[in-house]
């Protein structure tokens, strides 16, 4: 069974991967998924006022869960089951870091995420994955515009 990286910012744009990921499932790919959050480190500001690394680390934890759920609701909706990690730094290098550690096989992610630009090319974090992924990165376009612009 394929063990799969399913990065997600809580945008709707990242849950575009998770729907290319739940439809793979029921064209027959036998997978299991890990999805994963990757928090901003805390900035000087919020490290002054917290005045405790452990509140930041708390906070920053529950807010990676919190953007987590959209993308859990839709895997569990499909009868599908996901581990989860959250971590606070360098999106790309703490994504392959997740990817090493929980052994995935393939990442599936967005190509866009909370950036609501038109841009044709991929975000920063997903061309990171693909440039520097020692396994398969399968880069999700979001979905034509409905209606006539």
């Amino acid at each position: 069974m394929l063990k799969i990286l399913l990065p997600t910012d809580g945008s709707p744009r990242s849950l575009d991967a998770v729907h290319h990921a739940i439809h793979l499932v029921t064209c027959g790919l036998k997978a299991r998924f890990v999805v994963a959050n990757v928090q901003s480190p805390a900035n000087l500001y919020e490290m002054v006022v917290a005045h405790d690394p452990n509140v930041i680390e708390k906070v920053s934890i529950a807010a990676g869960h919190d953007l987590m759920r959209p993308a859990l609701k839709l895997l569990h909706a499909a009868g599908l089951q996901a581990e989860q990690e959250v971590a606070s730094g360098d999106p790309v290098h703490l994504l392959q870091e997740i990817l090493e550690n929980h052994s995935c096989e393939a990442v599936i992610v967005s190509a866009r995420g909370r950036s609501d630009s038109q841009e044709l090319s991929p975000g920063s974090v997903a061309k990171g994955l693909m440039e520097t992924c020692a396994v398969p990165v399968t880069l999700v376009k979001p979905p034509p515009a409905q209606g006539g612009d």
